[in-house]
């Protein structure tokens, strides 16, 4: 009955979310709620789980996420994106830049949340764009999507990377060492894999690009004002904020794996500390070159985008400790150690296709992501495979398909200028593409990565 009643609280949340459009945040809490209710945990036990899953959930992420959130907020208004991509078009040319803006976005700017990413390099692409041919505004939108989505599910501090290496409770820097790998080669070899399509002849320009005058009318003003650029910090400067952590991080990790670590060295590499320390970074460039006024608003809209995150992933935690306290664990656990020639195969899969499901029925990549996490957090323990592969099967999942029922999906269309049919084929397709070609790569590290 346990399965049954899983079944009726995730189709509850689905049916919330999608059709009487309530907030996940809500969607989420009732869908505890049941599944505690009918699971047998009781009254009380139900609220307890839903709490302590909270709490525990943000003791291991909470500050990390409003530091991220807020360095990335800070790193957009000295315009470090624009300025990078300038850089690669200038060193690298058009041809390359796809290729080098998909690599960088995933790198660098998780950090920035995805639709602020998506509002900075839309008229960067756009300008781009002619220079490429007759594909080349495809080209760099589809570069846009993997970049800037794959950095979202695989590289610290991406906050869906984030939200699941919290609830999976995975080392952030190995979530970062392994993410590094996972995520450039699948944003760089997903943008090579939709160039080859789009030889093909896929786009058609008549019928998959629309620029709207309003986004005709906005370059033109933006071009005008070009010259009135603000003081704003050298690229190498303006990155700090985002390298120094990473270093950090990195450095905990490499100390911990080669025997030499010490109070010193797991203080350095403590990701609150290295988001710490990139924070107040990132503050006191802005305050030197902005300004108190600016960087002041800068931090409000990073205080105001974090209240959201920090909810929803936190209720991402409330329902997997209610999973934890029934006896579909237990359920869970038969499920994916069920007797295969490749049990390896087999649980990363099902951990993808969970998300990918979810992602596709939701249409959040975050709320897949945490909603995935949560179900396979109580029998992470029973599987034969690492955690953080896990992790990066769940983000890969999460990733796939992005359609019309996200937000996103619409901002990307206008801000680039193309029809639906062409977002469909540079988000929705590119983001399925991406999310069957980390598969493999995820696979092979499931083998030799000691669980």
């Amino acid at each position: 009955m346990i399965v049954l009643y899983a079944v009726i609280a995730i189709a509850a949340v689905l049916s919330l979310i999608i059709w009487l459009k309530v907030e996940p945040v809500i969607a989420l809490v009732v869908g505890s709620l049941f599944l505690g209710l009918a699971g047998g945990v009781g009254l009380t036990g139900t609220l307890d789980a839903i709490a302590v899953g909270f709490g525990d959930i943000m003791a291991e992420v909470g500050l990390l996420i409003g530091f991220g959130v807020l360095v990335g907020s800070l790193l957009y208004a000295m315009g470090a994106l624009q300025k990078l991509v300038a850089l690669l078009l200038r060193v690298l040319g058009t041809r390359r830049l796809p290729y080098a803006m998909s690599a960088a976005l995933t790198t660098l700017f998780p950090s920035i949340y995805v639709d602020v990413q998506l509002v900075l390099a839309s008229p960067l692409a756009r300008s781009a764009a002619p220079e490429l041919g007759r594909n080349g505004l495809p080209l760099l939108a589809g570069s846009l999507t993997s970049g800037i989505l794959v950095g979202y599910v695989f590289v610290i501090p991406g906050l869906g990377t984030l939200s699941i290496a919290g609830l999976l409770d995975i080392p952030l820097g190995t979530m970062l060492l392994f993410g590094l790998v996972v995520g450039p080669l699948t944003a760089v070899l997903t943008t090579y894999a939709f160039k080859l399509l789009l030889a093909t002849g896929i786009w058609n320009p008549e019928r998959d690009e629309d620029a709207s005058p309003a986004l005709l009318e906005a370059e033109r003003a933006a071009a005008e004002e070009e010259d009135a650029d603000l003081r704003t910090p050298p690229l190498g400067v303006s990155l700090l904020p985002i390298l120094v952590p990473l270093a950090m991080i990195a450095f905990g990790a490499i100390a911990d794996a080669a025997g030499f670590d010490s109070p010193a060295t797991r203080f350095v590499g403590n990701a609150v500390f290295a988001l710490f320390v990139g924070l107040l970074g990132a503050y006191l460039l802005a305050r030197r070159s902005l300004g108190r006024e600016r960087t002041d608003e800068a931090v409000g809209r990073g205080l105001s985008t974090t209240g959201q995150i920090l909810l929803i992933t936190g209720v991402g935690g409330s329902l997997g400790a209610v999973i934890g306290a029934t006896d579909l664990a237990d359920v869970l656990g038969d499920l994916f150690s069920a007797e295969s020639g490749a049990p390896v195969v087999v649980t990363i899969l099902l951990a993808w296709l969970i998300a990918a499901l979810l992602h596709f029925a939701i249409g959040s990549i975050s709320v897949a992501a945490i909603a995935a996490a949560g179900i396979i957090t109580p029998i992470l323990g029973t599987l034969d495979v690492a955690p953080v592969v896990v992790g990066l099967a769940i983000g890969a999942g999460a990733l796939f398909a992005l359609q019309v029922n996200s937000n996103f999906f619409w901002m990307f269309q206008s801000l680039l200028g193309i029809t639906t049919s062409g977002a469909l084929k540079a988000l929705t397709l590119v983001t399925a593409m991406a999310s069957v070609i980390a598969l493999p790569i995820i696979i092979v590290l499931g083998f030799l990565v000691p669980a």
